[in-house]
């Protein structure tokens, strides 16, 4: 097989009739999971003590979610859990990623609520009994509706509030689970919910995204310590969303700028204060007058670098970034009624353009080398230094599923999606990043945030009419790259 990378960075694959690559085994100790998030699969909304999150007021707000959607009942999990774990253990996944659901262990951001630990305590439990190793994550955007009606993570309390919380899973669970993850993805509930209004809370304000953004920051960096100094053989981390990001015209100044930016506001922002203890200087100068450097006060960068041991790197598609508009422009937002605006807080000027690539569903380019691009960057730069062990903790597509006669869903792009990924983190680590695991976004088909029920992820097809759970086959694929432990020869 020889591959040529053109100019576009588009790759052109010629391979002989006769020549059929072997296959690619993974390392010994490589974990193979799914990922899921409380919100977008428990339901039972209001059941066992549970209170309103951000995002059930959120689905409430006309036109803020398709079809107005809500996450009331989901895809059932919170009364199907049994069912699904043993779905999961048929999979062979060696590990399952899961959110707690603030809203139902503290409610309202109050006292603990004993049903609601009891749920994940089964959950552990059944995990454990299936040999699936439970990977947390502690807060995965469903903020206490009571505690944004209190300034949400624009107020500093909440960090410490949040820190709270930590402590009481860790009181409940601490003795089964030893990999914590503090927050998925700091940049969508702070940028993308404080500032661009997209998502829940929806609100549209420059300085209250940042404010947010390094409150998120403060929160993870203060849960580690006191996770840390409760059990410190804990294996502890952060969950962040990451893209490389590329100049259209890398000789244009203006292109090159809106690369350094968005690679700032997007990346730099949280990778920097997490591995170096400071915000990066040519960040502080496009966004400290907005609203950062109001909040930030001394000794938050030490307790936000607390090390830590693990970091998750979500990746979907990379940013192909302009000074100038592009002449047809990919959407890859939900098409809400309700306006919205941009969620980077310095980014006048800057236009995405595609880049000629296959596209999802959601109009997402397909770009898998942008994940060994990225794996070896984040690699090199900060975590090879800090010895911070990396997993690929999301990584999906959305495609509008079919179901056959025979109930099947054939959903051929998602296998080769999947397939694509798993090489590219092959090559990653055939380049010296030494990559743990991956953890494929998303077991289930689930609410989707802004898109509601709209668009599919799920290795698993979920029928919302009845709950019913179908294996597609991307998840028959994987299931058998998880048996070998190897990606199938070409």
């Amino acid at each position: 097989m020889t591959i040529e990378l053109r100019e576009d960075r588009t790759a052109v694959t010629d391979v002989a009739a006769s020549t059929i690559a072997p296959a690619r085994a993974f390392p010994a100790d490589f974990l193979f999971g799914t990922a899921t998030a409380a919100f977008q699969i428990e339901g039972a909304a209001f059941e066992g003590g549970r209170t309103a999150s951000i995002w059930d007021a959120f689905c409430r707000v006309p036109g803020a979610v398709i079809n107005g959607d809500t996450g009331d009942v989901a895809c059932d999990h919170y009364h199907r859990m049994p069912q699904d774990v043993a779905l999961m253990k048929d999979l062979g996944l060696q590990t399952y990623r899961f959110s707690t659901s603030w809203s139902r262990v503290r409610p309202d951001g109050g006292p603990v609520n004993p049903t609601g630990i009891d749920f994940y305590s089964r959950l552990v439990d059944e995990l454990l009994g299936a040999g699936i190793k439970p990977w947390l994550t502690l807060y995965h955007w469903d903020l206490p509706q009571a505690l944004e009606e209190r300034g949400g993570w624009a107020n500093r309390d909440t960090a410490e509030l949040f820190r709270d919380y930590a402590l009481s899973m860790h009181d409940a669970l601490g003795d089964r689970v030893d990999v914590w993850t503090t927050l998925n993805e700091p940049w969508c509930s702070s940028f993308l919910s404080y500032t661009g209004g997209a998502h829940a809370p929806g609100r549209q304000d420059v300085a209250a995204g940042l404010a947010a953004g390094h409150h998120l920051l403060l929160a993870h960096g203060l849960a580690v310590q006191a996770l840390r100094e409760r059990d410190p053989g804990l294996e502890l981390g952060i969950t962040l969303n990451l893209a490389p990001v590329h100049p259209v015209d890398p000789s244009d100044a203006g292109d090159v700028d809106a690369a350094r930016r968005i690679d700032g506001q997007f990346n730099r922002f949280f990778l920097d204060p997490i591995f170096r203890g400071a915000y990066a200087d040519d960040l502080l100068a496009d966004v400290g007058p907005l609203g950062l450097d109001a909040v930030v006060r001394p000794g938050d960068l030490e307790v936000i670098s607390t090390p830590i041991d693990t970091l998750g790197v979500n990746y979907y598609h990379g940013e192909h970034v302009s000074a100038r508009p592009a002449p047809v422009a990919l959407q890859g937002s939900a098409p809400t009624d309700r306006p919205t605006r941009s969620p980077f807080p310095a980014a006048e000027g800057v236009h995405w353009h595609p880049q000629g690539l296959p596209t999802t569903a959601m109009d997402w380019e397909v770009e898998p080398d942008g994940l060994r691009e990225l794996l070896v960057r984040v690699h090199r730069e900060y975590a090879d230094a800090a010895g911070v062990k990396l997993y690929v903790t999301e990584n999906g597509a959305a495609y509008d599923d079919a179901v056959a006669a025979d109930g099947a869903v054939h959903d051929a792009e998602r296998a080769e999606f999947l397939r694509g990924h798993l090489g590219a983190i092959l090559d990653a680590i055939d380049e010296g990043a030494p990559v743990r695991g991956y953890f494929y976004w998303s077991l289930l088909d689930n609410f989707e945030w802004a898109w509601g029920y709209d668009k599919r992820f799920g290795l698993v097809r979920v029928d919302y009419d009845t709950q019913v759970r179908t294996v597609k086959d991307s998840g028959l694929a994987y299931s058998a790259i998880i048996r070998d432990r190897a990606l199938p020869g070409r």
